[in-house]
């Protein structure tokens, strides 16, 4: 009996070592597994966020080197039109999710240098332009473009930038010289944003 009873002090003791060991192990694995779980849901989480005007014109001028004429967002996609170093012409599209940027439709125009000279020599890129009306008007960039048409105001270039607000959508204009940020007549409610609105509140919509 005495026998027996040393070799199961024995087997409990080689299991106690099994145990202690292996304790740290399964907490090892166990951390493993949550920071597996939670990975995904992170990544998710940034897709969902998306890329916002100023990522979108980052990624078209690494697709295509130039200067940012215009842009805007259609559905998951933005549309960049960019004149190039060389006096091309380019429309990139730049996949809202994921930042991956497409050249779509290109002009070799050598008048391009011409036409577009004031825009190339603008203080103020569209970039530039986007930030300086988000200070003025905090919110989400949905479109800028660069208007060089003379309307008899004496203010005929300059950045039009439409920003997007809790379901109020706002066009300003900036100079390209000076960065003064004007807003023009066209702010209006409409059914962005408003939970279903459907747009009695203005009369402008996406």
């Amino acid at each position: 009996m005495k026998r027996t009873h040393n070799r199961t002090l024995y087997v409990s003791s080689a299991a106690a070592v099994v145990l202690l060991v292996g304790g740290p192990v399964a907490a090892a694995a166990a951390s493993t597994a949550d920071a597996a779980r939670t990975a995904p849901a992170v990544s998710s989480a940034l897709q969902r966020a998306g890329v916002d005007a100023g990522g979108a014109a980052s990624a078209a001028l690494q697709k295509y080197p130039g200067t940012v004429e215009s842009l805007d967002k259609d559905g998951s996609i933005w549309h960049v039109n960019v004149i190039g170093k060389n006096g091309g012409y380019a429309e990139v599209i730049v996949d809202g999710a994921t930042g991956s940027a497409t050249v779509g439709n290109t002009e070799q125009n050598n008048d391009n240098g011409d036409e577009y000279t004031t825009l190339l020599a603008a203080k103020y890129n569209a970039q530039q332009a986007m930030k300086a009306a988000l200070v003025a008007h905090p919110g989400t960039v949905w479109s800028v473009s660069w208007d060089d048409n003379d309307n008899g105001n004496g203010n005929s270039r300059y950045w039009d930038v439409e920003i997007k607000n809790d379901g109020r959508t706002t066009n300003v204009h900036v100079d390209p010289t000076s960065g003064k940020v004007t807003t023009s007549n066209s702010d209006s409610n409409d059914n962005y944003g408003n939970n279903g609105d459907n747009g009695d509140n203005g009369d402008e919509n996406n």
